[in-house]
């Protein structure tokens, strides 16, 4: 009774994937015409939206018969598993193990055929924006090509504008690099000096007394020049 039922699903699953097939053919033609409606004189039977309201009717009653089809085949995997058939045991595992195969190759042949429809469906409603996008461009009229036009122009002005702001950013930049890299230079030039200033005091104070000997020197210097000047005035007025 088991095996009747499951060959009754089977020729059921048969047809129902024949006509999934054609149906999914037939889609893909309905478009191909579509696309050739000004060269071609078939027109199809069903449009899109109703192809598409039968691919998932069929491919839910397609799935219910699956269903049904692996419930039947668990019911005579527990029959052979029974105690009572011992002796006829090898012979209902072959059985058993024919139909797996065949349900296995329905379900694989099922969902090769959905993924097939499905991706078919989603190249053509791709293609479908697209040409509407390129049809809509092409009768948009000389206005909307001028505003276009400008907004492209307007936009290559803003983008020179920002590889300019870009360019003077970088000098800037690049002149507060050098700025910093020539203080930290001075820095360590004066932290040198004080350092040698530091390890050397003697130096230090004979510089000091150098410098001392040589304002006296000058002080004595612009006295003497002084004095010469006021008695060689006075000479001159006597």
């Amino acid at each position: 009774d088991l095996r009747k039922q499951a060959r009754q699903l089977e020729n059921e699953l048969d047809l129902k994937l024949v006509s999934f097939s054609k149906l999914c053919t037939s889609y893909s033609g309905t478009r191909d015409g579509r696309r050739d409606r000004y060269s071609s004189d078939t027109t199809p039977l069903l449009n899109g939206s109703s192809q598409d309201r039968m691919f998932e009717t069929m491919a839910v009653e397609i799935e219910q018969l699956l269903g049904k089809l692996t419930g039947i085949n668990d019911k005579m995997a527990e029959y052979t598993n029974s105690a009572g058939v011992p002796s006829l045991n090898a012979a209902l595992m072959h059985t058993l193990q024919r139909h797996r195969d065949i349900l296995q190759d329905y379900t694989h042949e099922f969902h090769k055929t959905k993924a097939n429809f499905l991706a078919i469906r989603e190249r053509e409603n791709l293609l479908g924006s697209v040409r509407k996008d390129i049809e809509s461009y092409k009768s948009g009229s000389g206005v909307n090509n001028r505003r276009t036009e400008l907004f492209l122009k307007e936009h290559e002005h803003l983008r020179n504008s920002d590889r300019l702001i870009e360019e003077t950013i970088s000098i800037a930049m690049a002149t507060k690099e050098n700025m910093t890299s020539q203080r930290g230079m001075l820095k360590s030039i004066q932290s040198k000096m004080n350092t040698l200033a530091n390890r050397f005091p003697a130096v230090n104070s004979l510089i000091q007394r150098i410098n001392l000997r040589k304002r006296r020197d000058s002080l004595i210097l612009g006295g003497v020049i002084g004095v010469c000047t006021i008695l060689l005035l006075l000479y001159a007025f006597h």
